[in-house]
């Protein structure tokens, strides 16, 4: 039996658990005042007071650092990499400490699963970070050489997703053609082809359809002549195009949920907004259909949003189940993705990966 502590690290929550092979023996989300929080400067200035967490967390729960297997820690923004459980190192642990690829609060998910791991002698390891790239150069051409197609998405999410539903299909990750449609605050489409994500909307910074809280992808000359009315800052555009784009700028609310009430209630706005997301959510997922050639075994439905059978799984499924089987998987269970991806370096069903080594032979990829 192997146990091992999952920590993910949220902007304003630390979501931790324990598991035991494929069981989660408890788990528990630590809000953090926001107030508490604005008191640091910059996010690692944090460490500290969510390390204190996590071992009150564990005195609490009866266990101590000795009484793990391994550590697993919700990776940030690094380098690009493939899909993997990657042992953390040195290289990965400093450029998480000086947010050499920018800040986010998953940053701290490597950091504090080392320190636990080294006062208990074992090793700390991230699974699929956002960053994961596996795309097909073809697909980074956006139209300008200046302006290169990345790769960010919720790589823990959708691999795990897929992972249960090629089970489903009686086959193997890598031996199925799947479109993974992870909805959330952010709405990520990937087209998985044998266990790689070819292609894929960048939805941490715009790209693919709009969101509850993300404008996604929009009219660029429009955009342009907005951006130098003179009206606005840079940072008042930013934010309308990540924090207050999307469902929040047409109906003032980030939460479906609150979006499905008003349509219950007659509110033929909320509705036609709701569908116009749901609308671009099916033609990114057309997108990629063809990108896999129109050999799909089955679109994947997750996130929080895919909770929703009443509207959005259904208007999906009318939209595009004439391309595969809609199969459903609701919610997004970080902490489980994390422990399974451990689980299987533990176990010896896969080798976990060098970060360096890894970010090193993509780079030369892209640079040959």
């Amino acid at each position: 039996m192997f146990r091992i502590l999952v920590i993910n690290p949220g902007s304003t929550s630390t979501k931790l658990a324990i598991f035991e092979d494929e069981d989660c023996k408890t788990s528990q989300t630590i809000y953090h005042d926001s107030r508490e929080l604005s008191k640091y400067a910059h996010l690692f200035d944090q460490y500290e007071f969510r390390k204190q967490t996590l071992l009150k967390f564990l005195e609490d729960s009866g266990y101590r650092p000795s009484d793990f297997s391994a550590v697993a820690g919700r990776g940030g923004l690094i380098r690009p990499i493939p899909s993997g459980t990657y042992e953390v190192d040195e290289t990965m642990l400093e450029e998480l400490r000086q947010a050499k690829y920018g800040e986010h609060a998953s940053n701290l998910g490597a950091v504090l699963a080392h320190e636990i791991a080294k006062l208990a002698g074992v090793k700390a390891y991230i699974v699929d970070p956002v960053v994961v790239d596996e795309m097909w150069d073809v697909a980074r051409l956006s139209g300008h050489p200046e302006l290169e197609r990345k790769s960010i998405f919720h790589a823990l999410n959708q691999k795990a997703v897929a992972r249960l539903a090629a089970a489903e299909l009686g086959k193997k990750y890598e031996e199925v053609n799947l479109i993974v449609v992870h909805m959330g605050g952010g709405i990520s489409i990937g087209a998985h082809m044998k266990g790689r994500v070819v292609d894929v909307n960048n939805a941490l910074d715009g790209d693919g359809p709009f969101t509850p809280e993300r404008s996604g992808t929009l009219p660029l000359t429009q955009l342009i002549d907005l951006c130098y009315s003179g009206k606005y800052t840079k940072e008042w555009i930013l934010k309308r195009i990540k924090g207050n784009g999307g469902l929040v700028a047409y109906l003032g609310t980030n939460s479906a949920l609150e979006v499905q009430e008003r349509i219950n209630k007659g509110d033929r706005e909320a509705e036609l907004v709701y569908r116009a997301m749901a609308y671009q959510i099916a033609k990114w997922i057309g997108k990629m259909a063809a990108a896999l050639r129109g050999e799909v075994d089955a679109i994947v439905l997750t996130g929080g949003i895919a909770y929703d059978q009443r509207y959005m799984v259904s208007w999906l499924k009318d939209y595009v189940s004439f391309i595969a089987p809609v199969l459903v998987y609701p919610g997004g269970n970080e902490e489980r993705a994390l422990a399974l991806g451990v689980l299987r370096v533990l176990r010896g069903e896969e080798k976990s990966k060098n970060y360096r080594e890894e970010a090193e032979k993509w780079q030369k990829t892209r640079s040959s």
